[in-house]
């Protein structure tokens, strides 16, 4: 849940949808694990609720001791404490591997899920779920004939919290579960398949992902789970909190500015050249990316293309972490194209802002792309996305028409070298006419996609599972 710990866009989802549905009303609460880095934001103060739990974890019995605070937005919390789960540097791994218990950890924190909930008064009516760490929930929830109804949403179907099947012992769910119409999936523990099977409603966060993920393409070998359950599937795009991303007010950028006046875009530009140490004034466009270091993103793609792009007078600025082949790669390319290219490694929310505020081209050249949050970052500030037609982008980006001058991005189709550098080559034509390329900056920031329609849009399928709960 941004601000308070965040490796990605279900960061951003956890900070802007449960304040647009307060805003609308609702009682809401969000429960996380009280990582480390929680501990050490300033941005919340926990305060013990003097509830204590005993959880059953295979033959275990491991204590949740349980905090509340609010978060920055205002939403309330609680924070699931036991530090020999959570009190670690990072969130679900280090050193780019995955913690060797994460099967562990997320039975223990799902349970301790449920067993909040059966403590709460009043009692919730939902208890949504996001993505594979909590997918067990509407399992546990369906299986002890818990009085709620359950809800999950799917933000990339690529990561499914698939463990050893030994690991079922975790659960101390009867055999039974172990099988096609349980958790079991190719003799290993599913998380994610078992909540797409236990919930009572499936969403995922945007309505082309939802037909993607039915695909063998896109659906990581759960696309036949899919289809089977699509009957309470549901697609809802997500939504950008321009509180936080938004030019004209944004803290962590060198100037403000907006559609009607981009003066303050020219002085970002600027000052992103300066602080990245690359070389002033050039005459092509500055290219972006704030992301990942995944195959996902159209890494693949890119990186052979990076000496090509580079040959002209355009300038290059990474930010990302994860794979390390593609770290190295990219440090490589970096220090092959010193003054034109900067690779920084890490993530950092501020440097963020002034990369998608200073850069005049977002690459987002991905394989798929469950929703595209940065696609809609991007649109904010100006800053034009190059971007692979598929998932939630379809959604969110129009092409740019050279007739009418209509559109907010360049568009590629085909997951190819060669698409992806038409894309790149009709960016840096188009981006000598001062004129187009302004009035195409204008437009991309003129779109609007807050929180207010995806709010509405889940609180039509909270609705329609109360009023089935009768």
């Amino acid at each position: 849940m941004a601000p308070l710990a965040r490796t990605g866009g279900l960061g951003d989802v956890l900070d802007g949808l449960p304040a647009a549905l307060q805003a609308r009303g609702h009682e809401v609460s969000v429960v996380l694990p009280y990582y480390r880095i929680i501990r050490e934001h300033e941005g919340i103060e926990a305060e013990p609720t003097g509830v204590t739990m005993s959880i059953e974890v295979g033959p275990r019995q491991i204590e949740a001791e349980i905090l509340e605070g609010q978060a920055p937005n205002g939403v309330q919390v609680f924070l699931v404490k036991q530090d020999g789960f959570f009190d670690r540097p990072d969130i679900y791994g280090e050193g780019g591997k995955a913690y060797d218990d994460n099967a562990e950890r997320f039975v223990f924190f799902s349970k301790a899920c449920v067993e909040l909930a059966r403590r709460v008064i009043p009692a919730p009516d939902i208890l949504h779920a996001h993505d594979w760490q909590t997918a067990l929930i509407p399992v546990f929830v369906k299986h002890r004939q818990l009085p709620f109804k359950t809800m999950l949403t799917i933000h990339n179907i690529a990561y499914q919290g698939s463990f050893w099947g030994v690991d079922f012992g975790l659960t101390n769910l009867p055999g039974s579960y172990f099988g096609a119409s349980g958790i079991e999936f190719y003799g290993r523990v599913n998380f994610l398949k078992g909540g797409i099977l236990y919930a009572d409603s499936v969403t995922t966060v945007s309505e082309r992902y939802a037909r993607d993920i039915q695909t063998p393409e896109f659906g990581a070998g759960l696309d036949v789970v899919m289809r089977e359950n699509a009957w309470k599937l549901s697609g809802v795009l997500n939504g950008a909190d321009y509180k936080t991303w938004n030019p004209a007010t944004d803290p962590a950028i060198a100037q403000a500015y907006g559609p009607k006046s981009l003066a303050g875009k020219q002085a970002c530009r600027a000052a992103l050249l300066k602080e990245a140490g690359l070389e002033p004034s050039p005459r092509g466009p500055i290219f972006s990316m704030v992301t990942r270091l995944a195959e996902q993103k159209g890494f693949d793609i890119l990186i052979p293309l990076l000496d090509r792009l580079l040959a002209d007078d355009v300038r290059l600025v990474i930010l990302g972490e994860g794979d390390a082949d593609y770290t190295r790669d990219l440090t490589v390319a970096a220090k092959r194209n010193p003054g034109r290219f900067s690779f920084r490694r890490g993530m950092d929310d501020a440097l963020s802002h002034r990369i998608y505020a200073g850069s005049d081209v977002m690459l987002i050249p991905s394989h798929f792309e469950p929703c595209g949050l940065n696609a809609m970052y991007a649109l904010k500030y100006g800053t034009l996305p190059i971007a692979r037609a598929v998932g939630g982008l379809h959604q969110i980006l129009t092409d740019y028409d050279p007739t009418s001058g209509a559109g907010n991005a360049f568009l590629f189709y085909e997951y190819r070298l060669e698409a992806l550098w038409d894309s790149l080559s009709r960016a840096k034509r188009l981006h000598l006419d001062a004129a187009a390329w302004q009035n195409l900056t204008r437009q991309a920031m003129e779109c609007d996609f807050s929180w207010t329609s995806a709010a509405e849009d889940y609180e039509k399928l909270y609705q329609h599972l109360t009023a089935a709960q009768g």
